[in-house]
């Protein structure tokens, strides 16, 4: 799944794609490279980021996702937003996949309008909102507490007639570093719900903090991250990256045929 932030603050390629030419041309790019989904976003969710409007985000992503499927018509292109009407609005110009950091907390009417628009639904855990997130990091249990939302999220989603479902455990997102790993050192416990798992680590701080480095310098360990990702049950990797990460892909998936 190949990040098009139009945004003008996301931490890594925020502003770089703003104007229709260079979200063709990222989108074009991302596509001949290997991507399966693009995943169209209008508003940060990078800790502390301001608050975009409904109407703001609306101006921002259907007029990408309009000229992306006039150029590319065979894109496949995943919304990443919380709010029902900008679900709805880039559902009727062609998206077939809504990617929801809130799991549907956000905005109440979200699971019953995916499940009227029978589209696939990613949902994330998160805390809270991006911009109080990172100070609602205390948990009982990391791995149980997580799990526990999911199969209650999972549940109210069904009811509300979404049939696909992807978990997307949220790294960076209401976590600290320390939980970051430790999630996914047992991110193979979250194949127990029975739906494709989404891993987000490309290029984040739990990455570059680490490393003592920028986002721009953390293409490689991204790698190293999305190979043990890979190794531990993730279905789709969100990522920045479209070569590096496809062939990654491929090799885990020539270490798993030889076993």
């Amino acid at each position: 799944m190949g990040v098009i932030n139009v945004t003008p603050d996301s931490f890594y390629d925020g502003g770089t794609t703003t104007v229709t030419t260079e979200i063709l041309f990222q989108a074009n790019r991302m596509m001949e490279r290997g991507a399966t989904f693009l995943d169209v976003g209008g508003s940060s969710s990078r800790p502390g980021a301001d608050e975009v409007s409904e109407e703001e985000e609306i101006r921002r992503v259907i007029p990408a996702v309009k000229a992306i499927l006039k150029e590319y018509p065979k894109a496949l292109i995943s919304v990443d937003t919380f709010r029902s009407n900008v679900a709805m609005a880039a559902a009727d110009e062609g998206a077939v996949m809504i990617n929801d950091i809130s799991g549907g907390q956000l905005d109440p009417k979200m699971l019953s309008t995916v499940g009227k628009l029978k589209l696939p639904y990613v949902m994330m855990h998160m805390r809270g909102t991006p911009q109080n997130m990172q100070s609602l990091t205390d948990y009982d249990h990391l791995i149980k507490d997580i799990l526990f939302y999911f199969s209650e999220r999972i549940q109210l989603a069904k009811e509300a007639g979404i049939n696909d479902i992807i978990v997307d455990p949220g790294f960076g997102f209401s976590k600290t570093r320390e939980q970051n790993f430790e999630l996914l050192n047992h991110l193979e416990l979250f194949k127990s719900l029975d739906c494709p798992i989404l891993a987000g680590i490309s290029r984040k701080s739990m990455i570059y903090k680490t490393l003592d480095i920028t986002p721009e310098e953390a293409l490689n360990g991204t790698t190293a991250l999305h190979s043990i990702a890979l190794l531990k049950g993730a279905s789709i990797l969100r990522v920045h990256d479209i070569r590096e990460s496809v062939e990654c892909i491929e090799l885990v998936e020539n270490l798993k045929a030889s076993s």
